[in-house]
């Protein structure tokens, strides 16, 4: 008598829209191992906001997906994990990271310090060609917005800051940034406020402008108050209120003071 299968939570059938589309856009087949196209496909779901922070990643349903062994998706979730986009627990297994508010700080930290410097640097260098590839990838973005193309702006508003490391010929550079970005995603899930993606692309195309006249102070400014904008409008200090207020119905007057 054959097995009967249990019916699919949504959540697992979400994991499964999720990664699929992606693992159809990581490239084409052998250009990876598979271990690297899983963790791919994860990691760009999570930053095209397909997976959530918290999304359960069970290895069956995911080897099912890229038709692969469990032990391939366990050599995935760890690099994921190491990468601080995916928690390994004991009995709870692989989950999508949630970032914690002190962790979210850190991160903007870091790329202030970094992006600061990288534009700095890259004032001094970049050429007419590199600045109209900029241009490119601003229209690209502009269009995103336009289109309300969600995942597809969070991608090219991310890749921006990862491009301009690459202008630089600085591959460390830019897979640090990439690593960033992508807890940066992680971190926009959980305490982004309404967030004007318009006013993100118009911030990049600021950024560009003083990179074409090589007015690095300008330059270094406007990176700082971007990043600064993109922190302020994340939620990381929300007002916890006292327990009574919080389940007091707001129809009852609130008692007075002994």
């Amino acid at each position: 008598m054959p097995a009967v299968r249990k019916p699919r939570s949504s959540s697992a059938a979400e994991v499964d829209e999720g990664l699929a589309e992606a693992a159809q856009t990581d490239g084409k087949p052998g250009s990876a191992s598979v271990t690297d196209r899983i963790v791919e496909s994860i990691t760009t779901a999570i930053i095209e906001r397909r997976l959530m922070p918290g999304t359960k990643l069970a290895e069956q349903q995911i080897a099912d997906i890229f038709q692969v062994s469990r032990t391939l998706v366990r050599q995935a979730l760890n690099q994921l994990s190491r990468d601080h986009l995916v928690t390994l627990e004991p009995a709870r297994g692989a989950h999508v990271a949630q970032p914690s508010v002190e962790e979210a700080q850190q991160v903007f930290a870091v790329r202030g310090m970094l992006e600061a410097a990288m534009v700095r640097e890259l004032c001094a260098v970049i050429t007419d060609a590199q600045i109209a590839e900029l241009r490119r990838h601003l229209r690209d973005e502009a269009n995103a917005v336009v289109r309300t193309d969600v995942s597809g702006r969070t991608r090219l508003l991310a890749d921006f800051h990862v491009k301009l490391a690459r202008l630089l010929g600085n591959e460390v550079l830019a897979q640090l940034l990439a690593d960033l970005l992508s807890r940066s995603s992680l971190i926009s899930l959980m305490y982004q406020s309404a967030h004007s993606a318009e006013h993100s692309q118009a911030e990049h195309v600021e950024i560009v402008d003083a990179l074409e006249k090589r007015d690095v102070r300008a330059a270094v400014r406007l990176m700082q108050q971007h990043l600064g904008n993109v922190e302020r409008n994340l939620r990381l200090n929300p007002r916890v209120p006292d327990l009574a207020s919080a389940l007091r119905p707001p129809s009852l007057p609130t008692p007075p003071t002994p």
